[in-house]
């Protein structure tokens, strides 16, 4: 199963038609060709290097929020079973 999480546009990237993009310190070059527009700060979806939609900062927040949500309801679970 694949997540796609949103992650913010911070910089061109090397090549034109490339961005960096970046979440939790973790940054990566993806792809412009499937979406209309991209500015920089833009909070974006990616799907195989390529952005598929892009998100106003309330609506990533929200996401973002909601796979935390998660993440704390399975380590919580983990953590149960282990002892």
């Amino acid at each position: 199963m694949c997540l796609a999480v949103p992650v913010q546009v911070i910089e061109k990237g090397t090549q034109e038609g490339l961005v960096t993009v970046a979440v939790d310190g973790v940054s990566l070059q993806v792809g412009t060709a499937l979406v209309e527009k991209v500015e920089m700060g833009d909070w974006v979806l990616v799907h195989a290097g390529y952005i598929i939609e892009v998100y106003s900062e309330e609506a990533a927040m929200d996401k973002l929020a909601l796979f935390e949500e998660f993440y704390e309801r399975v380590r919580q679970e983990d953590a149960q079973r282990d002892s």
